[in-house]
């Protein structure tokens, strides 16, 4: 089953917004089975945005996501990095559909109220950032 890691951002839970976007995520048919809320110091940040550590907005990036307390969780099932994308939208919530979460709460690039893992490998590695397999669950669908 493959897995997405997804980080509501600081603006998003500054604005209460953490139940509106795990239940637009559950939504999607995905099965939650990782959360947690953490304080991501700057060597986290650091560690998980490395992919910028060269573009001019990396500093402030880590300053951002260190800023106020974030929400980690993992999404698994079909499609999973796939169907996360899609729910949240295009990066830029000015360029972000209505109806996906960036589109609709999303302020700016960069405060754009989540976080979502770009591609399968990427999913695997953010996800060892985050969570211990033993922080990870399986549970059975309800039989009907």
């Amino acid at each position: 089953m493959e897995r997405s890691l997804v980080l509501i951002k600081p603006d998003a839970m500054q604005r209460g917004l953490v139940g509106t976007i795990v239940s637009r995520l559950e939504e999607t048919g995905l099965k939650l089975v990782a959360i947690k809320m953490l304080h991501m110091n700057k060597d986290l940040a650091r560690q998980h945005y490395a992919i910028h550590v060269d573009k001019p907005f990396f500093d402030s990036l880590v300053n951002y996501i260190s800023s106020a307390p974030i929400m980690a969780m993992i999404f698994a099932g079909k499609n999973a990095v796939e169907v996360v994308r899609k729910a949240m939208g295009a990066t830029d919530p000015a360029k972000a559909e209505p109806g996906t979460i960036r589109g609709d709460f999303g302020l700016d690039i960069e405060w754009n109220s989540v976080h979502g893992s770009d591609s399968v490998e990427t999913a695997e590695e953010e996800i060892k950032l985050f969570f211990s397999e033993a922080e990870i669950f399986d549970y059975p669908e309800p039989s009907e």
